[in-house]
């Protein structure tokens, strides 16, 4: 029988026998699991060096910084960094065209990528499947400063090959960098022209794991392609799809540089639909080299697109728990 005095003594006992277990547990865990540690680990090493070690340099937003003194030396300034961009005069439009042209990426291009991996995936020859997989990721690789130079080829006023076509149909020509209001849909067109075929490869590769007795048993119920798609392949897709797009919502702050700088040359003509926050933020730091005001912005931008990631994910998760990404 234990008396009321043992009672602490036994409690003491008891943790010490369950934190013993505990690392048991744990190494035995360690044991078990040692390949796939270490086969984790290169991309555990990167995500550290490139991700978490430069979260220190976050205070270079509250400093002004000076390259002679260093990060720490730097003399602290507080939100003063922030001042810039929140009483800009263009902050409402800058703000607004990154969420309006990043918004529309996200859409086009799920739609567009879903799309042209479902007809990849019809394709039952493995040569022409292949390349055609080839010739639609090959944009991918291509750099933005080319299709900047692709874009004014087909653009310009003088000698572009779209006015040029314009004119053979009996229609006007087009100033078109110097007409804002078309440049939202060439930008869309350049970013799903250049995406659309890395995106497809993703939900290629879910499609393959697809149980193919799903499909066989809807065509021994008479179910047509539109009605395998519809019923067997996309609801397969869509937990890949919500994941894909809640990452892309929390990067919807942070605007493709290339895309707005070097396809639309850095136009001030365009700038009421083009301009976007990385945009004004790089020809400010060109122009007054205040490290400080750059990294502030980057912060803002990270810690608005980390809110709307978790509003997103809450959303999803009240929907359907178990689409949730986390």
């Amino acid at each position: 029988m234990i008396h009321l005095t043992d009672a602490p003594r036994v409690h003491q006992q008891a943790a010490r026998l369950s934190q013993t277990g505990r690392q048991r547990g744990f190494l035995w865990s360690l044991r078990h699991n040692k390949l796939f540690l270490l086969m984790a680990s290169p991309g555990v090493l990167l995500l550290l060096v490139f991700s978490y070690l430069p979260m220190i340099g976050i205070i270079i937003a509250f400093k002004d910084f000076r390259a002679n003194l260093g990060i720490f030396d730097s003399p602290w300034v507080g939100f003063k960094n922030f001042e810039f961009l929140f009483r800009s005069p263009v902050l409402a439009r800058i703000t607004i065209n990154t969420l309006l042209l990043n918004g529309l990426f996200i859409v086009t291009g799920l739609v567009a990528s879903v799309g042209l991996a479902l007809l990849l995936n019809e394709v039952r020859l493995k040569i022409a499947a292949r390349a055609y997989q080839t010739v639609v990721f090959f944009p991918y690789f291509v750099s933005w400063v080319i299709v900047g130079y692709f874009s004014f080829a087909l653009l310009n006023s003088d000698n572009g090959l779209v006015n040029q076509v314009l004119q053979r149909i009996g229609l006007s020509p087009v100033a078109w960098y110097s007409s804002p209001q078309y440049w939202p849909w060439i930008l869309t067109l350049a970013y799903l022209w250049k995406s659309t075929g890395y995106g497809s490869v993703i939900y290629l590769a879910a499609m393959l794991g697809i149980n193919q007795e799903y499909y066989e048993a809807a065509m021994l119920d008479g179910a047509n392609k539109w009605q395998q798609i519809r019923y067997i392949t996309l609801p397969h897709l869509v937990p890949v799809m919500t994941v894909l797009t809640l990452l892309a919502v929390g990067r919807i702050f942070f605007a493709d540089f290339g895309l707005f700088y070097y396809v639309t040359r850095d136009n001030s003509l365009l700038y009421a639909t083009t301009d976007v926050i990385d945009t004004y933020v790089y020809r400010a730091l060109r122009v007054n080299a205040d490290i400080g005001m750059a990294a502030a912005a980057g912060l803002y931008q990270s810690v608005v697109g980390f809110v709307l990631i978790l509003a997103s994910n809450w959303m999803v998760k009240k929907i359907d728990p178990d689409r949730a990404l986390f």
